[in-house]
Parts: C-alpha cells; structure tokens; sequence
C-alpha cells in the first residue's frame, strides 16, 4: 500500500492523539464546551436567517461540526454554519425550495471532495485580496439589509429577495417601527459589544440571548406586551434527533443547480482555508489543505441528508477554541456533542428567544465580517484591484452571489494573465551579451553577436498570453538574419499555445531559409517540446545546452553560408 499517499490523505486527529493526555483531554474539554456556548445562538440565528427552521440550523452545526473535526486537515476547526451562506442558501430556498438547497448542497459536497483529491486546496488560497474582500463585504452588506425588519420590528408581510427592493420596502414601511422592539434591539447590541468587560470567557451573544428572552418573557406574560416577536412566534420548534430526508436526483435539477453548488463549494473552501490558515497562525501548527476540503466534502454531503445547511470552517468559532486551549480535534467533537445535547433536552425553550436579538446577533456578524477597513485600504490601491473589488461587491449586493463568484473568478483569471505578461519580458539582443547573463560561460569577455545572427531572450513563462508579444519583438528587426537562436534558460513552463507559436516560427523560418536554435531549455520544457513532437520538427542538433553552443553552432553556419555564397559568385 502506498504509504505516501495515506500521509496526503489522512484526518489530522490521526497525529494530534499521539502523545494525549488527560491534560490536553481536559483543555479541549473546556474549550470544546466555550466553544458549543458561542455556537448555540449563531445556529440558531444562521439558519433562521438562510430561511429554515432554528433547528436545522443546530443540526448543520452537530453533524458538519463533527464530521469536520473527525475528518478535517485542521486539528482546531470548528465547523457549522456561517454567515457566508445566508444569502445565497436563501435565495436557493426561494427559488427551488429545501428539497433544492439539500441536492444543491450535496453537488457541493461531491465538488468539495473532487477538489480536494485532485489537491486544488493550495490553488484556492491564492484567489486574490480584492476578490474574497469584495465577496465579504457585499455578503456583510446583504445579511444586514435582512435584518432591517426584525430590528425595527417593521409590519412587512413579503419582503422582495433583491437588495433594491427591500430597502425600498423598508422605507414605505417606515411608519410601522414598533419602538419597543427597537430599544430591546438596541440593548441587544449594546450586550454584545461591551459585554467582554465583564466577562471574556462567556460570549456576548450568549449572555445577550438570555437576558433578551427573560426581558421578552416578562413583557409578554407579565405585562401584556406581545409586540416582540418571539423564535415560537414564527417556527414549531423540534427537539427530537432529525431524521434522514429523501433526496432525488434529475439531469434537469442536476443542470439548472449547478452553478449554485459551484459556487458553494468555492465560498466554502474559500472560508475554511482562510480559517484554519489563520488558526495555524497562532498555533504553529500546518493544515492539510486538501483533507480539509474532503472533509468539508463529507460533511456537506451527509448534514443536508438530515435536515442540515451548507456548512465550512467559521473563523469566529475556530478562533474562540484556540483562544481557550483547544488543540485537538476532540474540542470540535466535544462543542457538537454539547450541541446535540442542548436540541434533546433544552429545544423546547428556544421558542422564546425574541426574533430582534438574533437580528441583533447578525448585526455584530455582519459588521465583523464586512472588513469595511481593509475595503477602504484597498481603495488605495492600483486601479485593477479598486475594480476587482468594486465590481465584486456589487455583484454580490445588487446581483447575485452566484454571478459575482463567476465574473469574480473571470477577474481573477485574468488578473494573473495580465500580471504575468507583465513579468514575462521579450527582449531582442543583436550586438552584445553582457558577461553576466551567460549561462555555462567559460570567458570573462562579452560574447559578440555577429552580423546575421538574432538573439531573442524569454523571461518568463512562455503561455499563450504572450504569444503576440513575441511576434511584435520579431517585427523590431527589419533585417532577416541568416540564424536565430531563442534563449529559454528562464522559461520555467510552456503550454501548448507557446509551442504552437513556436511551431509557427519554425516553419516560417524554414520557409524564408532562417536556421532556428534554441538554448538553455530546462529538462521539464524540453520534456513537452519533445511530446510535442518540436524538437523533431526542428532537429535535435539544434537544441544547445547554453548560449556559448548556440552561437559557436550559429558562426559555423554563418562560415557554412559564406563558403556557399563564395561558391556560387565563382
């Protein structure tokens, strides 16, 4: 069995347990627990926000939770549901119903573990800084816009799904602000912000989500204020184990869903990259990108089949385990297993949490995901980054998530084209070689280029985005040279445009009697001109391991075409 590859391919629980202890047993125990605290409101408040009931939203959190710390390439993770998702799991919901989100979710999954397996998780941390901002800060901007209504507590039957016509809704309604729905809000807030003076250990989101629902319970029953809608008000709450849903497959719902799971899968793997990125950070420790996306995989395949949501990595969760001791996968274990504990025995009281607080809760979410400075300081930078970010943040605002991760990937696409034909120089040397860029020179002195000999010199990789930018060098000499050698010593790749344009050269020079050479191919080009069938095309003679070959080779032909010459004037 190939050993190697179980080593590329294995849950980083498998390495943290050598050497466990009852020590570091009870570190991630305590951590595991802060860890289910601070989870318990942001479940409940993720999934009443993306569209279903609150339960499900622990569900995602139990299940994905576990299935991410068991399996993942991170041993600090936490996994569940996040606030990257709201908008477009809502927005699946809507259009094709849960039935639609659970295939969609599952595709995402399957993409996930693809991805993984053909080891695209480093590819995926090098998406640019605009983009994931953009993504971010349009996200933040979409989930605070949802929470518009539950906060004032404005009387809106049907709020339109698009970002225009909410507000616009917003507004006609402004007369139906319920103040003392406001100001329980507003204390909501104020919990949560300042609540770590008094305590840092237990979250703000928690002590608010208590302290909330005691005031709301008083209003309602002691009081005879109903105005504060309530969790119960809204939803049947469910405190039994979920159950497995049936799930069916179509080419059609395969087709017309797609693009929605794609775009998960991207969002997914983005978030939870940059999680455990961040965690190793702290912890000097180094994730398995690749496992981490199988796992991911996994879990987004198996939580929708029981109720769950689009699940991936949450930094906030994943931050507050490592702030707290937790160092093992068994923490992310124990915070799903104190999850499920809570839906068995303490479901039924979620029924009187006031809808304003999770509104509140989102809020502080959107506001800590937005990254509202890093976007100003962006707007700093050079104008292609300002209109990466601009355009992403607007796509995903005004459009839809699912368009701005496409026309966002195209921009990152391009993005890299446009830097590397930046980097990738052509340049034309037709009278001398400094000493200094000689490769295997065995002479001090300048390397003379004689009269009929052409030397162009590649810095870069050779790919089709520069394919006219070697033929408009070609055009900067008017002469036609009897030999012209190619210098690819800094060429670290070639695709298969370059070694058609190449081809293209070749054959043109043969046609105009122009002997083509190149020198210093490294092994892995040569290795492809060769599959191409190039250097047969050309005549290996004519492929020169340094420039010192390709020019002695290149005045022996010049001597050649003289005596010919010489001959024919006789």
């Amino acid at each position: 069995m190939n050993t190697d590859f179980l080593k590329t391919f294995r849950p980083q629980i498998i390495d943290s347990l050598k050497g466990y202890n009852k020590e570091k047993f009870m570190a991630d125990l305590m951590a595991g627990l802060i860890v289910g605290i601070v989870a318990l409101p942001l479940a409940i408040a993720f999934g009443i926000a993306s569209g279903v009931s609150p339960e499900k939203g622990l569900y995602t959190a139990i299940i994905a939770g576990f299935i991410i710390s068991l399996l993942g390439g991170s041993t600090v993770q936490i996994g569940g549901p996040t606030g990257a998702f709201i908008v477009i799991v809502y927005n699946i919901i809507e259009q094709f119903g849960f039935q639609g989100l659970v295939i969609t979710t599952v595709m995402s999954g399957v993409i996930l573990i693809l991805m993984g397996v053909v080891k695209l998780g480093v590819v995926i941390k090098y998406i640019p800084y605009p983009i994931i901002v953009g993504y971010m800060s349009g996200i933040a901007v979409t989930i605070f816009s949802t929470q518009i209504k539950d906060f004032f507590g404005l009387d809106i039957k049907n709020i339109p799904p698009d970002f225009l016509g909410k507000w616009q809704q917003y507004i006609y309604h402004l007369d139906s602000i319920d103040f003392i729905t406001v100001g329980i809000g507003v204390l909501s807030l104020l919990i949560i912000i300042f609540s770590h003076k008094v305590s840092k250990k237990i979250p703000g989101s928690l002590i608010a989500v208590v302290l909330i629902t005691v005031i709301a319970y008083f209003l309602r029953y002691y009081m005879g204020i109903n105005s504060v809608e309530t969790i119960g008000d809204r939803f049947s709450i469910n405190n039994e184990l979920p159950h497995m849903e049936g799930i069916t497959f179509s080419i059609r719902a395969i087709n017309t869903l797609f693009p929605y799971a794609f775009t998960l899968a991207i969002l997914g793997s983005i978030e939870s990259l940059i999680s455990a990125n961040v965690a190793d950070g702290v912890t000097g420790e180094k994730n398995n990108s690749n496992m981490e996306l199988i796992a991911q995989g996994v879990a987004n395949i198996f939580a929708p089949l029981f109720g769950g949501i689009p699940a991936t990595g949450a930094l906030a969760r994943t931050m507050t385990n490592v702030s707290n001791g937790g160092r093992t996968p068994i923490a992310g274990i124990v915070h799903s297993s104190f999850l499920l504990l809570v839906v068995l025995f303490l479901g039924g009281l979620t029924q009187h949490i006031p809808m304003v607080c999770l509104a509140a809760i989102l809020i502080v979410v959107s506001y800590n995901m937005s990254e509202w400075r890093s976007f100003i300081a962006l707007l700093r930078n050079s104008k292609s980054d300002v209109i990466v970010l601009v355009t992403t943040f607007l796509l995903t605002v005004i459009f839809d998530l699912t368009i701005a991760i496409e026309i966002g990937l195209l921009l990152a696409v391009f993005l890299f084209m446009k830097r590397i034909m930046e980097v990738t120089k052509i340049s034309v040397i037709t009278d001398e070689l400094n000493p200094s860029d000689k490769e295997g020179a065995s002479s001090d002195d300048n390397l003379i280029i004689p009269k009929g000999v052409e030397v162009y010199e590649i810095d870069g990789p050779f790919f089709f985005g520069i394919a006219n930018k070697f033929e408009e060098s070609m055009r900067v000499v008017e002469d036609k040279p009897l030999v012209r050698i190619i210098r690819m010593r800094k060429v670290p790749f070639i695709d298969s445009t370059g070694m058609h344009n190449l081809e293209s050269l070749c054959k043109k020079s043969q046609d105009e009697h122009i002997r083509m050479i190149l020198s210093g191919v490294r092994p892995n080009v040569r290795e492809a001109l060769e599959k191409f069938g190039f250097c047969e095309l050309l005549g290996e003679k004519n492929i020169c391991p340094n420039i010192n070959a390709a020019m002695d080779k290149a005045e022996k032909i010049l001597a050649e075409q003289a005596i010919l010459n010489k001959k024919i004037q006789d």
